[in-house]
């Protein structure tokens, strides 16, 4: 058999990841707080779509009530809850670990320096998706969208150690991840991450907001101005606190950071109005409002406000949309396309 590892949080990603995993030989135990999920694998396995599917594997899978029936620890666990949800998620699996074992954040934002804090950076690994789009709209099945990475030489995973060393760990779980879709092994961590959070922070919200999947989000010229303007935010706030960010959607994150001037706010318009989309996808933080659940707006937007208060770089439109997104969340607004246009308008005030 191969490892032995924790799923901890089963969404789209986790599952996605975990049930290919799964179907390789590696154990893999499912621990999620979805009940229905969670008894839809344990009875019918879990069902994925994509580039290598469509397949079904019969998987472990656990409610958090039943984790104390757990007796092996873990060699490695998948972090793959929610943000908000990371910190106790981490001290409930670290008893569920081996000690010479280690965490890995498969998590959108910012989310390696807390599962360092909880057991020590020594122990934990960071990993990046990036491009990879999957939805968990009904339990025990998991559709991937979009382009597919490995067809079109996109590496989707990009694991590394916090402190930039190439470890046989970070190079166990590359391998693993790279039966799935195209991955490698980055000494370049927090670049790549703070890349991937520009990315999620200028689509994510706007989808959430407005309802729009990606090819309505390309198609309107409201929706591309405050795309543009918060990967620009990002993008400046990114390369003030010294990272060196790689490239955001394929353009390097010095172009995003100088969207102000005319010629290249042009090129970047007309980038985003052509981008190929196979379908019209909506983004995880619209998944999570269309289920009536929390965001992690906090994290994401409001992460890129919070550090660009601590480098002093205005943030007027990701101010703009964490404002808008919290009146979504409390029920204030309702999703729809004229959203973005309130967005524009928040910003001019």
């Amino acid at each position: 058999m191969g490892s032995n590892i924790a799923i901890m949080g089963a969404g789209a990603l986790g599952s996605y990841v975990g049930a290919f995993l799964a179907r390789g030989g590696q154990q893999v135990t499912f621990i999620d707080m979805w009940p229905e999920h969670v008894e839809v694998m344990k009875s019918r396995g879990l069902h994925v779509t994509g580039s290598q599917g469509p397949f079904t594997v019969p998987v472990n899978a656990l409610h958090l009530t039943d984790a104390q029936a757990i007796t092996e620890q873990f060699d490695f666990a998948f972090i793959s809850v929610k943000s908000y949800d990371t910190e106790w998620a981490t001290h409930f699996m670290k008893r569920y670990v081996k000690p010479e074992g280690f965490f890995v954040s498969l998590q959108n934002c910012w989310n390696d320096t807390v599962i360092a804090d909880i057991v020590g950076p020594e122990r934990s690994v960071g990993c990046i998706a990036s491009h990879i789009e999957v939805a968990l709209w009904e339990p025990g099945s998991v559709e991937r969208g979009g382009a597919v990475g490995r067809d079109s030489g996109h590496y989707v995973f990009r694991v590394g150690e916090q402190d930039g060393t190439e470890t046989s760990r970070v190079a166990e779980v590359v391998g693993l991840l790279d039966l799935i879709d195209g991955a490698y092994v980055t000494n370049n961590l927090w670049g790549e991450r703070w890349a991937k959070l520009s990315q999620n922070s200028m689509g994510n919200a706007i989808s959430a907001s407005t309802a729009m999947g990606t090819l309505e989000l390309n198609n309107s010229e409201a929706a591309r101005v405050i795309g543009i303007h918060l990967a620009k935010e990002s993008a400046q706030v990114g390369l003030a606190l010294g990272l060196d960010v790689v490239e955001i959607n394929s353009k390097p994150a010095a172009t995003w950071a100088a969207a102000d001037q005319g010629d290249v706010y042009e090129e970047l318009d007309d980038f985003m109005a052509n981008r190929p989309s196979r379908t019209n996808w909506k983004a995880s933080m619209a998944q999570d409002v269309a289920k009536g659940r929390r965001s992690e707006i906090d994290f994401m937007n409001g992460l890129v406000a919070r550090k660009g208060q601590e480098v002093r770089v205005p943030t007027p439109y990701t101010d703009a949309i964490v404002k808008i997104m919290h009146l979504v969340e409390d029920g204030s607004i309702t999703p729809s396309g004229a959203v973005a246009d309130m967005i524009l308008a928040e910003v001019r005030r």
